[in-house]
């Protein structure tokens, strides 16, 4: 113990140290001056990728994530394999320490790696596209962006959603806009006093006479139901996606104004209560039933005040 505390052995474990920890520092120094740029690169790179794919019209924008995302990403695996190598460690070495970091973080973040998978299960069969107004079971929006982890909607209401891949393609997917024509049910409930033919005749000029209602298929007038207050008259007819909400809320507004204008009721729903039971009693036979009910109340105990004049 003495001897390693003397002044020469402290020097010589110096001399022996001293170009180890200078060799590890420079390498710890440059692994950071790797990192920070690499990571700096990665992104200046992902942006760019982006704004020249934006300008871009031959790339669909559903994938302009996605690439911009790839190349981000594959720049920061070279740069760590740079910061490893600049360690000593080898690239065999490498490959071996990401396949078994693959496998523990692949069996950590299950969860993660299935929203990646059912990201890429988005964008190879496309049930939508960026732009697309769609409801996943209640997960419903216009499409801003498919991403490796999440999609993000913006609801009619103008509310961001982010959901995860794997949630909105585990579900059943309705895509209102993918198809370039939809068709309007509005159902039109008139009284039972009024004539059917001739409110099915005003609804039928009131769908032929729109220029929006498309010709093919041809709109139809049709009584789908004899409802407890009214007689329901649908109209039905096939619009461009793009017409659907103003059509439907002016066919609304025009039904009522020309069966009005016709003298054709829309009823409310009503209902008419009979009320059967035994007839009132004279007034007499009432007065004299009460007081034998009291006079049988007394006799039972019951202490009940008498009539004024008793």
């Amino acid at each position: 113990m003495t001897d390693i505390l003397e002044p020469d052995a402290v020097l010589g474990l110096v001399e022996r140290l001293g170009p180890v920890v200078l060799d590890y520092s420079l390498d710890f120094l440059g692994a950071i001056i790797i990192l920070l740029v690499g990571w700096s690169v990665a992104g200046w790179a992902g942006r760019t990728v982006r704004r020249l794919i934006d300008r871009s019209p031959r790339v669909d924008s559903t994938l302009k994530p996605l690439l911009a995302s790839i190349v981000r990403y594959g720049i920061l695996i070279i740069v760590l394999i740079a910061v490893l190598a600049q360690f000593g460690i080898q690239t065999t070495s490498i490959i071996a320490l990401l396949g078994a970091a693959g496998i523990a973080i692949g069996l950590a973040l299950q969860g993660t790696l299935s929203n990646i998978a059912a990201g890429v299960m988005l964008l190879f069969l496309r049930p939508f596209k960026v732009g697309e107004y769609i409801d996943a079971d209640g997960i419903a929006g216009t499409v801003t962006e498919i991403g490796l982890f999440t999609t993000e909607l913006t609801t009619f209401d103008g509310v961001y959603v982010s959901a995860p891949n794997s949630a909105v393609w585990n579900r059943t997917i309705r895509n209102f806009s993918r198809l370039p024509t939809r068709r309007i049910d509005l159902p039109v409930g008139i009284s039972y006093d009024d004539d059917v033919d001739r409110a099915m005749a005003i609804l039928s000029d009131l769908l032929s006479g729109d220029d929006r209602v498309l010709p093919e298929p041809g709109p139809q007038v049709m009584v789908t139901e004899l409802s407890d207050s009214a007689v329901v008259v649908n109209m039905r007819c096939w619009t461009k996606a793009s017409n659907f909400w103003a059509l439907s809320f002016d066919l609304r507004k025009a039904a009522k104004a020309r069966l009005e204008a016709a003298g054709i009721t829309i009823p409310f729903p009503q209902r008419h209560i009979h009320i059967s039971g035994p007839a009132p009693l004279p007034a007499s036979d009432s007065a004299t039933t009460s007081e034998a009910d009291s006079d049988a109340a007394r006799q039972a105990g019951f202490d009940l005040p008498r009539p004024p004049d008793a």
